[in-house]
């Protein structure tokens, strides 16, 4: 009988990329997906943290869905959320985390 793999919807949002994957047994990555921002923060010659923030919020839960679908699995199969929290722009963490913990509580999902 093979064992059911264990399944983490990783989520960043530290700078100015919001990214999230999904990763099998901490080694196998599922899916990995980015929107980045680099084009919108380039007329400012670096990252507008009040700019990233605001295109996190647009762009988080698209970037999610979009991780979950490339692994070919749902969120019944997701065993926990892990979401960075620091280092980065506290604007940008915020997003992040904010969603990672939604997801948490709504799904009922540990959150590492």
């Amino acid at each position: 009988m093979q064992e059911k793999s264990v399944n983490i919807l990783g989520i960043e949002t530290s700078c100015d990329e919001t990214a999230a994957a999904v990763v099998a047994d901490g080694r196998t990555i599922k899916s990995s997906v980015i929107a980045s921002q680099t084009k919108l923060h380039e007329k400012y010659g670096g990252v507008v943290p009040e700019i990233a923030s605001r295109a996190h919020i647009e762009k988080i839960y698209p970037v999610i869905a979009e991780a979950i679908e490339q692994a070919e699995t749902c969120e019944a199969d997701i065993d926990a959320i892990a979401v960075a929290n620091q280092p980065g722009l506290t604007v940008a963490l915020v997003v992040g985390v904010t969603a990672a913990k939604t997801l948490a509580f709504t799904w009922e999902k540990p959150l590492i």
